[in-house]
């Protein structure tokens, strides 16, 4: 079991949580919720050791994107990086409705 922590910066504020998803093999859930400030935090729980330089890669190309201040948590069981880019796409669009 791997943990690994990012920090983004962020411009907006968030207004509502969201969670997508679930562990489970091959997959995993992202829970998004607002935080205070000008930054972004991101902790995740992974079962496959090893793939940290992969998950920074996968974060930095969404929060290229996305500028809310959230803390997110992500709970994987073994997700592909697309499957990663995807729930944080949904815990997004969730979060605005």
């Amino acid at each position: 079991m791997e943990q690994i922590e990012l920090t983004y910066p962020a411009s907006r504020n968030v207004n509502k949580k969201a969670h997508v998803g679930v562990v489970g093999s091959g997959d995993l859930e992202v829970l998004l919720e607002p935080a205070e400030g000008e930054v972004a935090r991101v902790f995740i729980r992974t079962s496959v050791d090893g793939f940290r330089d992969t998950w920074k890669a996968v974060l930095d190309r969404f929060f290229a994107k996305y500028d809310g201040a959230v803390r997110i948590e992500i709970n994987d069981a073994g997700a592909t990086p697309g499957v990663v880019h995807l729930r944080l796409e949904q815990a997004v669009e969730v979060s605005e409705r």
